[in-house]
């Protein structure tokens, strides 16, 4: 599992974004992790799965409620990091309303989540491999907070935590 100190894996997070003004939508498109972390401190929280009950009800919504906080405390970025494909995430920003707050990327194959060693399996329950819940802080793809949640808990990864660690 990664831990504090760690660089972020080497990988791709999948991202599309719906265009309304224009009619059109962009994407999916390749987010290389590496280069979109450079230079940058970024907030990525990561969940189960897109449209779930507690990821949908309080996860995300709370890191969009809380993005000006963050960026006022150093973060330049939130990504939410779902094994789920780039339309389902994007499909999923729209309903959370969190475009231009958090970066919905999707993690498709689970590559990412399994590279981080964050994986969790699901497959009794009809969903397959997903990704555990946690979030870190990362500065310059350099991981400086680690929160991992407990099996069926919500109480560290929240944006409130989150905001605390930037501050801190």
């Amino acid at each position: 599992m990664i831990k504090v100190g760690d660089r972020l894996p080497e990988a791709t997070l999948m991202e599309f974004v719906h265009e309304e003004t224009a009619g059109c939508s962009i994407g999916p498109n390749p987010v290389n992790v590496k280069e979109a972390c450079a230079g940058k401190t970024i907030a990525l929280f990561a969940l189960p799965g897109a449209f779930t009950p507690t990821c949908s009800a309080q996860h995300v919504p709370g890191y969009v409620q809380h993005h000006a906080e963050l960026q006022a405390a150093g973060v330049d970025e939130i990504w939410c990091v779902s094994v789920n494909d780039a339309f389902v995430m994007g499909a999923w920003a729209n309903d959370q309303k969190s475009q231009g707050k958090v970066r919905m990327l999707g993690d498709g194959s689970a590559a990412f989540t399994q590279a981080v060693g964050l994986q969790l399996d699901l497959t009794s329950r009809g969903m397959g491999i997903r990704s555990n819940r946690y979030s870190m802080l990362v500065k310059d793809g350099v991981v400086m907070t680690l929160n991992v949640e407990g099996p069926g808990k919500f109480e560290v990864s929240d944006a409130q935590t989150m905001l605390a660690q930037a501050k801190g």
